[in-house]
């Protein structure tokens, strides 16, 4: 139980890697507010299962790209459990396209969610996370941001961007005890990825090599070290939780 008594965020939360994040934070004794943008029916039923391990979660419908939205997500951790210990920024959108059909819309929605709600938190939630004596970012990133993938200009863009600010903040609150830090998941199996064609998958499985697909909770467990007092020495981190992809 080393994350007992802590309270902590976890955006887009209610499914896949962030529902996987929320049920490892809780074994291991932190108090969990759960965001979602549209996923009622499972978040409510996520709150149920904390319960039934005899965790505390309270579930938050917000839009993390927008900036009032952050801070109503915030406001109900300080609310509900007096302080804010540990932020995971794990909301994201896709909407893939090669750059020569990609419309300014499917641009903005996924900068906004993917890199400004990332900041949107960040801003509201650095004032009780500097009042807490082990604050804790994990930003979720993705290898995309890092290798790049095709027809993904905007969700590179947006993860590659997710390492600089998390990098450019861990420097501006080491100081105060404050660590940033990010995982970049690989190929996951998520509801995303089972949707795909099985020559696809097996495809992807090629190039890992690990030679099999990631589950969310590989990535949960790296979220839980990263915000663990064992990695109390660890900040401006990129985590790649990969199969080996881009070692």
């Amino acid at each position: 139980m080393d994350l007992a008594n802590r309270t902590a965020i976890v955006t887009g939360g209610a499914v896949g890697i962030g529902r996987a994040i929320v049920l490892e934070l809780v074994r291991r004794g932190a108090n969990v507010v759960v965001n979602y943008h549209s996923s009622a029916a499972a978040a409510e039923t996520l709150a149920a299962e904390v319960s039934a391990l005899g965790g505390k979660a309270v579930v938050v419908q917000a839009d993390v790209a927008l900036h009032a939205d952050a801070k109503k997500i915030v406001d109900a951790a300080v609310a509900a459990f007096g302080g804010l210990d540990i932020l995971v920024n794990n909301a994201g959108v896709i909407a893939d396209n090669l750059l020569l059909r990609m419309t300014e819309e499917q641009f903005d929605k996924v900068v906004g969610t993917d890199l400004k709600g990332v900041w949107n938190l960040c801003r509201h939630a650095l004032k009780p996370l500097l009042k807490s004596p082990c604050g804790r970012i994990v930003n979720i990133s993705s290898v995309s941001g890092i290798l790049g993938n095709p027809g993904q200009t905007n969700y590179s863009a947006a993860k590659a961007g997710v390492i600089g600010l998390s990098k450019a903040l861990a420097r501006e609150v080491a100081g105060r005890g404050v660590t940033v830090n990010v995982v970049a998941p690989g190929f996951i199996d998520t509801a995303m990825t089972a949707a795909m064609p099985p020559e696809a998958i097996e495809k992807w499985k090629e190039q890992i090599p690990l030679k099999r697909i990631g589950t969310p909770e590989d990535v949960a467990k790296a979220v839980a070290f990263l915000a663990s007092p064992d990695a109390a020495y660890i900040t401006g981190h990129v985590l790649a939780v990969d199969g080996g992809i881009v070692m």
